[in-house]
């Protein structure tokens, strides 16, 4: 790969492959559509990851209270992240279908929309399905995380909190929160990296499509190696999206430093 990313290597030009340096990397960095392919990654990332932290905090609270079938709710919680991700795309598929899909036939029976739309063809909608999609089948494996976390907490700071009079969320706000941290960066670093390069999920319900609203940065280098046939740009984008995620983990690694300082 690294050989290939600093050649001109075109497959419908078999056996010209000339040396070029840095050309694939920095043409790809002066592309419009590249960054915009970028762009769209980061709305998926900061989408997905946001909706997964704030439902998977809220199932981890509710898993972790006594209640009396507390064992069948994290058995069905877990039950969507044991779903492969082909099979997850490919029911949400079926889901947001324009002809038949539960969701049009759900909305439409409650009122809430007068005719079945097209989710997956609408650039307005397909990025915002793919991250439903995507939001429900990770967060099971953020709840279980923050649920594991929160059985490490002390319960007599917890106690002690609501003796001083603190209520339900200055409690949680003041005392688990931040006793969660740690894990919740642990989290971040983790559902950062993998949304960030996702290919399958969405290739599977969208293509990339429509009009390359959900083309994310790992679709943009799958396109342009085996669509276009042009493995040195391809594998230049290969190097540049590890380089990405590298500088993310970084930066998360040491706010989590800072963290297991204080």
């Amino acid at each position: 790969a690294a050989w290939l990313s600093v050649h001109d290597v075109v497959l419908t030009r078999p056996g010209v492959e000339p040396f070029v340096g840095l050309a694939n990397y920095t043409y790809e960095l002066t592309n419009p559509d590249f960054w915009a392919a970028v762009w769209r990654s980061l709305v998926f990332t900061i989408s997905s990851t946001s909706i997964e932290l704030v439902l998977g905090i809220g199932l981890a609270l509710l898993m972790d209270q006594p209640l009396r079938f507390r064992w069948l709710l994290r058995s069905l919680v877990i039950l969507p992240w044991a779903l492969p991700t082909i099979v997850n795309a490919l029911m949400w598929r079926w889901i947001d279908n324009a002809e038949y899909g539960a969701l049009n036939a759900l909305l439409v029976q409650a009122g809430l929309i007068s005719s079945y739309q097209q989710w997956l063809s609408n650039p307005a909608t397909a990025m915002w399905m793919v991250v439903i999609a995507d939001a429900w089948k990770m967060t099971p494996l953020v709840a279980i995380l923050v649920l594991a976390a929160l059985q490490g907490i002390s319960r007599e700071q917890i106690e002690a909190a609501r003796v001083d009079g603190a209520g339900t969320v200055s409690t949680f706000r003041y005392v688990v929160l931040p006793l969660l941290t740690p894990t919740l960066l642990i989290v971040l670093v983790l559902r950062t990296m993998e949304a960030f390069k996702v290919f399958d999920i969405v290739w599977i319900m969208t293509n990339g499509g429509p009009a390359n609203e959900t083309q994310t940065i790992a679709i943009y280098a799958y396109q342009t190696a085996y669509r276009a046939y042009d493995f040195g740009r391809g594998a230049a984008l290969g190097y540049l999206i590890a380089l990405a995620i590298m500088v993310l983990a970084a930066l998360y690694l040491r706010l989590l430093g800072r963290v297991g300082r204080s």
